[in-house]
């Protein structure tokens, strides 16, 4: 009796010491790059005000952060998936079948889709109508759908400028790709009938050179404005924002991306950001309940929030509050939650 008591002794501390290694002093988080330079300012500040490693942070794009996050449960795998959207019905299904089963969604605030370019261009004004028709895999033309023939966007509506259809954007794994082809393809093609069952879902971007993925660094977007004054790029507001003696939005609907506009939303191409954070990771990370707090502070994130001066848009305080509170709580996002696009209860 006495050897057995020794063994589960020694079972038991076996047991301690295995938890031990797999425990990590270190956040980890990934997915989307509008969400990145906001989730990168929190790491720091975390870093460097509570004595805790700094988090390190990827840029993999919503669908990308989505992908290693829903791997697997274990501590090897990343604790917060960052997300210009909300997560799809497959990616959840996807976590729930790899026991990631535990999660809380958490909104941080609204951003807006800008249509950039040169600062050294006069300003322009597109209707949502004139995005599709120039980068639609295919267009109506006399009541038929045809391989879009734009070459310039004049040629779209005779308002535009006389300049080639080039525009610089986020590859396929983006929640900001996800965002464009939602707000303006899918609402741009129900302005025609020739799409027949397709109105109002036609989603497909040409792929004849006239749009080109960029990656997931929308600096790199920023750069290639500078250089090709004809170009257009889309990111999100925050990087219009920081950059303003390079690069200037254009009138989406004859509304301009403004923090106002994109708050009230009134500015078409709006979306809210969200990180998405494993429960199950809270005991085994150190700190990791201390970095979501700090992140949905109103230090952070509320109506003065310093995440503000960098383009994040604040939601309104009873909003803020409710997120807040669920996140206190650590509500589970549910099946129901994915299903209606929420993670609220």
């Amino acid at each position: 009796m006495a050897h057995f008591g020794k063994l589960a002794l020694s079972v038991t501390a076996a047991a301690v010491l295995a938890l031990s290694a797999q425990a990590r002093d270190q956040i980890k988080m990934a997915g989307s790059s509008t969400v990145y330079p906001f989730s990168s300012y929190v790491a720091e500040e975390f870093g460097a005000t509570t004595g805790n490693k700094t988090p390190v942070v990827e840029s993999l794009g919503t669908g990308g952060g989505f992908k290693v996050f829903c791997a697997g449960d274990g501590l090897d795998t990343t604790d917060i998936a960052n997300a210009s959207r909300p997560i799809k019905k497959s990616e959840f299904d996807n976590c729930v079948a790899n026991g990631v089963t535990d999660i809380t969604g958490v909104m941080i605030g609204y951003d807006g889709i800008s249509i950039a370019q040169s600062k050294a261009n006069a300003a322009i004004n597109f209707k949502i109508e004139h995005l599709f028709l120039a980068l639609a895999e295919e267009v109506p033309v006399d009541g038929k759908l045809v391989k879009n023939p734009y070459k310039t966007w004049n040629q779209v509506d005779a308002s535009l400028p006389n300049r080639p259809i080039v525009v610089y954007g986020p590859p396929t794994t983006s929640g900001t790709r996800d965002a464009f082809e939602e707000l303006v393809m899918e609402v741009g093609s129900k302005k025609f009938d020739a799409y027949g069952d397709a109105k109002g879902k036609y989603k497909k971007i040409r792929q004849d050179g006239a749009y080109i993925p960029a990656g997931e660094n929308d600096n790199l977007i920023v750069q290639k404005l500078v250089q090709d004054k004809n170009a257009l790029g889309i990111f999100g507001y925050s990087f219009l924002e920081e950059n303003p003696d390079k690069v200037s939005g254009a009138n989406i609907n004859g509304i301009a991306p403004t923090a106002k506009t994109i708050g009230d939303g009134s500015y078409p191409v709006s979306r809210s950001l969200y990180f998405y954070v494993k429960n199950s990771h809270r005991a085994g990370v150190k700190g990791l309940d201390q970095f979501v707090d700090l992140f949905i502070s109103d230090k952070m994130i509320g109506g003065n929030g310093v995440l503000k001066n960098i383009g994040l848009i604040p939601m309104q305080p009873d909003l803020l509050k409710k997120v807040q509170d669920t996140v206190k709580a650590k509500t589970k996002l549910t099946a129901e939650m994915v299903d209606k696009h929420t993670v609220l209860p």
